[in-house]
């Protein structure tokens, strides 16, 4: 499950910010998890729920928002949404398809005490 891996990488960036800026306590963390990512966002809520027992980040809301997968053809310029790393343009049906959205893994914020 290497959705663990990730909730501990999270917990460690956002615990060295928040003792940068001379935090004692994280409330939130918002992430940004894409279609494409690779990531299941119930098994990372569990992860990250379990992992952060004990630390700066106990009972911090975690907030996930997951971005639609998008692509763009290179031989058209169509943009529309995808299923799958590989597609095809809807709209020439070629398979030159650029994916421009969806594979997003990220800290967008925390809210520091």
């Amino acid at each position: 499950m290497h959705e663990m891996s990730i909730a501990l990488s999270i917990i460690d960036a956002v615990t060295a910010r928040a003792v940068d800026e001379g935090a004692s306590k994280v409330t939130s963390v918002e992430l940004v998890v894409g279609k494409l990512s690779g990531v299941e966002v119930e098994s990372l809520r569990f992860c990250f729920s379990a992992a952060v027992k004990d630390t700066l980040m106990d009972g911090a809301v975690l907030d996930i928002s997951t971005p639609p997968a998008e692509g763009v053809c290179e031989e058209c310029g169509e943009r529309f949404p995808v299923d799958f790393h590989y597609a095809e343009c809807p709209s020439c049906t070629s398979f030159k398809v650029r994916i421009v959205s969806g594979t997003e893994l990220s800290i967008r914020s925390m809210t520091l005490e």
